[in-house]
């Protein structure tokens, strides 16, 4: 905890510094992308200070009275032209510093309590972004598999869809998360290293056994070499987030000549939210999604959490795949909307 003269006013530089270097990645243990996410947006207030006409050298608590806040909203929607959904992120990271320092300094409840009350803009709620069934098969397929390197894309894109991982988990993914007993999962390693098991179709598993025999005989490979590596240098080097969202973006162009709905812009997270949605479409609960997803944010939906064993994960997903198409779903109820925004 960060100390002070009792007379003195808070410093705001330390507590800043305090905030990124020890509170996010310690107390947090937010990931070093998240933490540059929340550094941005403190600069990002700073820039609107100097502004103002308040230089860094002049920068206090005094800055983060709830008007100038206020404006510094205004400020990004109308000068800026920044999303709603930027100014939220970068409202969240003011309010989530002045809440550390609130816990550092009681006398600074008050701004914390005060900017809690200014609401970002609200953004237009868009269509639920996801594929349809047809285009999901056909880019699951795209790679066919003449090659090791094809035939290991594939294999790639398939377990991105059934997982419903971030690409960053499939990215780290090592042998080791793999668990292909019965039931069969992997363990997918997410924000702030929260570890959780995801359930894999026998269909999947069949995939990966035959991938395993191609690409992880070498006695070289052990259980901590990357599920998914290109060779350099003589060594098993992972692949990249950026390697991932290309192979699958070749796998649209090559799909898109077949079935001309698949969009323009295709990219992993659109993978993610579609194995959401199939899941959803095919009945299995909201609230299970969730849990499958690594999503905590659904408070009123954690006394089911407790009752999501393994086999219950794996019944649930076991109907749902890329051919199936159920009846139209019920979606007009703003909760289940909501819910499937933030998916």
């Amino acid at each position: 905890m960060t100390r002070r003269d009792q007379n003195s006013d808070p410093d705001f530089w330390q507590y800043a510094r305090d905030f990124l270097h020890d509170y996010c990645p310690n107390a947090r243990r937010m990931s070093p992308k998240t933490i540059q996410a929340y550094r941005i947006g403190l600069e990002g207030f700073l820039a609107y200070l100097d502004s103002v006409g308040v230089t860094r050298q002049k920068v206090s608590f005094d800055c983060f009275d709830k008007t100038v806040v206020k404006n510094y909203s205004t400020w990004m929607t109308q000068t800026k032209s920044y999303s709603p959904r930027t100014v939220d992120l970068r409202l969240t990271v003011l309010k989530s510093f002045l809440k550390f320092a609130a816990w550092q300094d009681p006398t600074l409840m008050t701004l914390h309590e005060a900017i809690t009350l200014v609401k970002p803009p609200r953004a237009p709620k868009k269509p639920i972004e996801h594929l349809a069934p047809e285009a999901t098969t056909a880019i699951l397929a795209a790679w066919g598999g003449a090659t090791a390197k094809t035939r290991r894309n594939r294999m790639l894109l398939i377990l991105l869809y059934d997982s419903a991982a971030r690409v960053s988990e499939i990215a780290d993914a090592t042998i080791a998360d793999l668990h292909l007993g019965k039931p069969a999962f992997i363990t997918l390693t997410g924000k702030g290293h929260k570890t959780r098991n995801m359930p894999l179709m026998d269909k999947t598993v069949q995939h990966l056994r035959a991938y395993l025999n191609e690409y992880h005989t070498s006695a070289k490979l052990n259980q901590s070499t990357p599920l998914f590596y290109s060779i350099r240098y003589g060594h098993p080097e992972p692949l990249s987030v950026d390697s991932i969202a290309s192979i699958l973006n070749q796998a649209a162009i090559i799909a898109r000549t077949a079935c001309p709905m698949i969009p323009d812009h295709v990219h992993p997270h659109l993978i993610r939210k579609t194995r959401a949605m199939d899941l959803y479409t095919d009945g299995v609960p909201l609230p299970l999604i969730m849990q499958m997803l690594g999503h905590e944010s659904m408070s009123t939906t954690s006394t089911f959490y407790a009752f999501a064993t393994m086999k219950m994960m794996t019944d649930a997903i076991e109907t749902a795949n890329p051919q199936a198409i159920g009846e139209t779903p019920t979606w007009n109820k703003p909760t289940i909307i909501d819910a499937l925004y933030s998916l």
